[in-house]
């Protein structure tokens, strides 16, 4: 990469599901700015990556409502606070400075600063599934690809996309005006994908300005890590080429700890120890919400991690500004949280 980006927030919060999501709330309520990390391309964790049409029953005051109308009324709930996403990226590394902060740097080489680190991973790190295909690896970051750091990357280049999800769908039309030449290769006619998704694609096929194939990709064609062409066994056994400089694989995802494994957080059965009167982790500065995190009682609950986040943004208040004590304000009332919520008279 090229010269990092580097910015300087409040508070940096690893993951951006409900609870990360409802955390920047909390905290814009106390006028704290907050960055957020995902390495999913949306936000909305688990809700939108896994199950956004399956209903959700105890969430408070939706007798029921779907993970993604759960991930959209959050994400309009926060909007007076302006936080600022950095998606499809993985937080990687993670480091004191001298002047007390945290510095946090992704694989993408973004580079954040913050006085407080908020883990609201879910389960971990959602990760791509690697395609079963022999000698990927050599590819993997020249031409072979599992995510969309930068679209201009894949402008001008024959770019192959195969899968079948809405990953696959939405960055076959998100990319199509851009490359010399897209193909779609999924394994059956048949989508896991938004119906208007599937109809945009087939249309764009229709009218001749991209490829679709049925079949599976068996071989990798190149050299020096640089694809030159994808072997495909078609659905009536045919075999044949399709000449490519890249390639997007959209498997899947499996969740695992990831880097934040390492941050000496003291995990426990892949979980992070935490106090109950702040939710923080044995580092001063680093909290934990969320289904990331134990403590003798915990309920793996959305709600709960709601409450977690409340008691958080009360403890890193006093980061954020040192040697003071946050008001406790209630939104029905307060004319100041009214104003930054540009609600009431």
């Amino acid at each position: 990469m090229s010269e990092q980006e580097k910015h300087k927030t409040d508070v940096i919060i690893v993951g951006a599901g409900p609870v990360g999501l409802f955390a920047v709330f909390e905290l814009g309520l106390l006028d704290i700015k907050a960055h957020l990390v995902d390495i999913l391309d949306r936000p909305g964790g688990q809700c939108t990556e896994l199950y956004p049409e399956k209903p959700i029953y105890d969430i408070p005051g939706f007798p029921i409502i779907s993970g993604q109308e759960l991930t959209d009324n959050l994400m309009k709930q926060i909007e007076p606070f302006e936080p600022t996403f950095h998606l499809s990226q993985m937080a990687e590394k993670l480091e004191k400075l001298e002047n007390g902060n945290w510095q946090l740097t992704t694989d993408a080489g973004t580079v954040l600063e913050a006085p407080v680190i908020v883990i609201a991973a879910g389960g971990g790190s959602f990760m791509p599934k690697k395609p079963p295909l022999p000698g990927i690896d050599a590819y993997e970051g020249t031409s072979v690809f599992y995510a969309v750091r930068k679209k201009d990357f894949f402008a001008d280049k024959e770019l192959i996309i195969t899968g079948g999800g809405d990953s696959a769908l939405d960055w076959t039309i998100e990319l199509q005006p851009l490359v010399k030449k897209m193909t779609l290769i999924h394994r059956r006619d048949e989508f896991r994908a938004a119906p208007d998704s599937v109809n945009k694609m087939k249309a764009l096929v229709d009218a001749g300005k991209m490829d679709f194939h049925v079949g599976q990709i068996t071989t990798l064609n190149g050299a020096d890590g640089q694809l030159s062409s994808v072997s495909v066994k078609g659905k009536e056994g045919d075999a044949f080429d399709v000449p490519c400089d890249m390639m997007l694989a959209f498997y899947g995802l499996t969740m695992k700890l990831g880097p934040i494994a390492n941050f000496n957080l003291n995990f426990e059965n892949n979980l992070i120890p935490v106090d109950t009167a702040k939710f923080e982790t044995q580092t001063p500065g680093i909290f934990a919400i969320g289904d990331i995190n134990t403590y003798p009682g915990k309920l793996k609950l959305i709600l709960s991690g709601f409450h977690e986040a409340a008691l958080m943004a009360q403890a890193a208040y006093t980061y954020v500004n040192p040697g003071e004590t946050p008001r406790f304000q209630y939104t029905t009332s307060s004319s100041a949280i009214h104003e930054k919520l540009g609600v009431g008279n």
